[in-house]
């Protein structure tokens, strides 16, 4: 069974806590986890980019010069893409870049990144922020004292505006629910912090 030590807000040792070895002892899927990072990059793409064709070109409606006898290679359009001012010939055009993934791929990439992280010693499980009103000072000191990475990201149970407002100016942290966490955050921070309450709801979710 994998343990992991709770700390307090002052990086005090208060108790442990058992991981369900199914959700935070996995042999980590790289190309899952990949899969899922490609996925996520993906959608969060706008695809509104546009260039306009040799038809969509204003002008270049008469032949420059006739088709023979000039000495010049014949031309049809001064919108053809060889000219300057001319349409582009194979651009981007708006579409959607999005994709899905099976859902026992996304369980499986999941569960992947949440293993790696407990693997690597990059997983704190906090007893509570203990925080009565919005005080950045405190969650930056809390951040300290558990010796988190310069890229943290804060995973909550469940809505507090108290947290997420204290911590939201803090360079380099991310606040996040257990139903919003996404593979590519937790491999983009360098530790991710996890409240003990919302340790129990992500094995709810994924065991």
């Amino acid at each position: 069974m994998t343990k992991l030590a709770v700390l307090d807000k002052t990086g005090k040792k208060v108790s442990d806590i058992k991981l369900n070895e199914a959700v935070f002892a996995i042999e980590p899927s790289q190309s899952a986890m990949h899969l899922m990072v490609v996925n996520y990059l993906a959608n969060q793409r706008q695809g509104t980019q546009s260039t306009l064709t040799r038809s969509e070109v204003s002008g270049g409606g008469k032949k420059p010069w006739r088709q023979k006898g000039t000495g010049r290679a014949r031309q049809g359009s001064t919108r053809a893409p060889q000219w300057t001012h001319g349409g582009i010939a194979l651009g981007p055009k708006p579409r959607d870049y999005s994709f899905d993934v099976n859902k026992k791929v996304r369980r499986l990439a999941m569960k992947s990144a949440l293993s790696s992280k407990v693997a690597a010693k990059e997983m704190i499980v906090l007893d509570d922020f203990g925080l009565d009103a919005i005080k950045t000072k405190e969650v930056a000191d809390v951040l300290a004292a558990i010796k988190a990475g310069k890229k943290t990201l804060i995973v909550l149970p469940e809505k507090n505006d108290v947290v997420y407002k204290s911590a939201r100016n803090i360079e380099g942290a991310n606040v996040t629910l257990v139903n919003t966490l996404n593979v590519y955050d937790i491999l983009n921070c360098n530790t991710i912090v996890v409240l003990k309450d919302a340790v129990a709801k992500i094995e709810e979710v994924y065991a």
